[in-house]
């Protein structure tokens, strides 16, 4: 199979990679890559937990976009560091990232539908498809020697800005919803009901295409030469 060409197409794709290297170069010797991957694994648990104990207090999705913040640079940093210290171990890195970043939208994902201000089956709707999508951009980069880890212009990064835009406004303007989840004709759920019909359209695409590509490559009648 062709080595898989990494792909940036997001819109921070270009300023986020010169504000982390240049982070990079600047972090002590006794940080070490590893160190920055755990960070980012306890920083998502933390959020998840935020976010679980928002419908006891709004002032939980303040910590909640604090530790998105703090989830960021681990998960960025451990690759970044590892390739401005020529450190890279590529199939350790690329497991151990990718197992990481699944767990970390799993229990994000779970915390903001225990928040209550989204009904939990769609919130654990949206981890599945965004999982979803994940599996297909690891399976392209076997299949297809393209690692895109965006879907055209968003990625990991705008996602975590958007969600800390969504926490400062329900934080602000929106009532802790306590005992039970708000209604599903709710804003919120509303807005994320169409974010799990976009993730279902957008996999449903790549998949069509994707499999397209592949017929193509390997017709199933192939002609006698």
């Amino acid at each position: 199979m062709a080595t898989p060409t990494r792909e940036l197409t997001f819109w921070l794709a270009g300023p986020e990679r010169r504000v982390l290297r240049a982070i990079a170069a600047r972090i002590p010797l006794r940080w070490r890559p590893n160190h920055f991957t755990v960070l980012g694994v306890l920083a998502a648990t933390g959020a998840g937990a935020a976010y679980a104990l928002a419908r006891h207090g709004a002032g939980w999705l303040w910590a909640a976009s604090a530790l998105l913040v703090v989830q960021w640079l681990g998960d960025s940093l451990d690759g970044t560091l590892a390739r401005v210290r020529n450190v890279e171990r590529p199939r350790y890195g690329y497991y151990l990232d990718h197992m990481t970043d699944a767990y970390s939208t799993a229990v994000i994902g779970a915390g903001i539908g225990l928040s209550h201000y989204v009904h939990l089956g769609l919130a654990l709707a949206l981890v599945v498809l965004y999982l979803g999508l994940s599996i297909n951009v690891y399976l392209e980069s076997q299949v297809l020697g393209r690692f895109q880890l965006g879907y055209g212009r968003v990625g990991p990064t705008e996602a975590r800005i958007v969600l800390i835009g969504l926490n400062t406004a329900l934080a602000l303007y929106r009532e802790v919803p306590e005992g039970a989840w708000t209604a599903l004709t709710s804003v919120e759920n509303v807005v994320t009901a169409l974010l799990v019909v976009g993730l279902l359209g957008l996999l449903v695409a790549r998949f069509a295409r994707n499999v397209s590509v592949l017929a193509k490559l390997e017709p199933q009648f192939k002609k006698n030469v």
